[in-house]
């Protein structure tokens, strides 16, 4: 397991984030917020698909009144309300039942409703995310940091922060992101030598699906591999459902989660003598379906190999696997050969194998 960074632990509804517990997965809606409708059915979606936390813009007043509403229809979700400019949406979003608020330190400077927010929050037990943004910063600290970006983003943040302990307010969550992926990183890493509050990472405005998945899996990824992070984002220019997904594979690739079993496959080439990526995608999609019956297969790695160079070797880091060529697949259980099978029944027998394991080490009835 990777040593997390120590830090204060706040909740937003019944999600912890810092302290001990697992890094969070959070999105945003994309739809008009004053669309009701449409906002609850985005927000349903991005619960189904695994999203614990989710934040809605409010930029209107339009917008600020349909949030009760949003509540009611999505009253199972914790729901983030993001602010700017205008601190009156904060207390509206307190008053609808939201869980936590949003708000950029570089375009809220009116001390007066920062304080009368933080009032509301506290009676209600609802954190505030100072969430700092590499393109919007406290004028201030930017022109006290000319030269250095990172220094800009960290000071704005800290702040922000030093107003609101001066309110007695410590349910504190931050983010310092950027487009930038070196410069969000280094601006984590300097600001974790310099508080204990959780953090939210992301990358913004990191574009459409493959590139943010790029510019996610290094800024996000890099961060949790260092043990610095408790909830993320991953900013993705279209559905919102994907940076769920993304975000799963980020956790499980670092073993901080698991979502799925770990299918592992060859790229293939010239020895490959099987249908790779189709095998590999039934093999997932099967694995799915059992997973959802039997969730000690998420525990699993499975390995779907193109020939029998490969197949041995690293099937012997799989729980199971399967290594296909001249019609015929065989099947392996930690590196050994159990089973030779024709290649049309190679999946079944695939699936096979894992179920047997999976009984054998069914825990003892007490």
């Amino acid at each position: 397991m990777i040593p997390r960074r120590q830090t204060r632990q706040v909740f937003v509804r019944g999600v912890p984030i810092g302290g001990d517990a697992p890094v969070s997965i959070q999105s945003m809606t994309k739809t008009d917020t004053a669309d009701i409708e449409a906002t609850a059915r985005q927000i349903r979606a991005l619960a189904t698909a695994g999203c614990e936390i989710v934040r809605v813009a409010v930029p209107t007043l339009v917008a600020a009144k349909a949030l009760p509403e949003i509540r009611r229809e999505a009253n199972k979700v914790p729901l983030v309300a993001d602010i700017h400019f205008h601190p009156q949406f904060a207390l509206a979003a307190i008053e609808a039942g939201f869980d936590k608020i949003r708000w950029n330190p570089g375009n809220i400077r009116d001390t007066r409703r920062v304080q009368e927010v933080v009032a509301r929050a506290r009676e209600r037990r609802i954190p505030i995310r100072i969430g700092v943004n590499g393109g919007s910063l406290d004028p201030e600290c930017e022109a006290a940091h000319p030269g250095d970006l990172v220094e800009a983003i960290v000071q704005s943040a800290l702040k922000s922060v030093r107003l609101l302990e001066g309110f007695g307010f410590h349910d504190i969550v931050i983010s310092l992101k950027s487009s930038d992926v070196l410069q969000m990183l280094a601006a984590y890493r300097r600001m974790a030598h310099r508080c204990d509050y959780p953090f939210h990472l992301g990358v913004t405005e990191a574009g459409l699906l493959e590139a943010s998945t790029v510019k996610s899996s290094i800024g996000i990824g890099a961060l949790l591999a260092e043990g610095i992070g408790d909830t993320i984002r991953v900013s993705i220019t279209g559905d919102p459902v994907d940076e769920v997904t993304v975000a799963q594979r980020i956790l499980s690739s670092l073993e901080l989660r698991r979502f799925e079993t770990n299918v592992i496959a060859c790229p293939s080439c010239g020895r490959c003598e099987i249908d790779v990526v189709g095998i590999a995608q039934q093999v997932r999609d099967r694995l799915t379906a059992l997973s959802a019956a039997e969730p000690r297969a998420l525990e699993l790695t499975v390995a779907v190999m193109g020939c029998v160079v490969n197949g041995p070797g690293e099937s012997e880091h799989a729980d199971v696997g399967v290594a296909g060529g001249g019609g015929v697949g065989v099947i392996y259980r930690k590196g050994r050969q159990v089973r030779r099978v024709p290649e049309a029944e190679m999946v079944d027998a695939l699936l096979d194998e894992v179920r047997a394991l999976l009984s054998e080490s069914q825990p003892a009835a007490v």
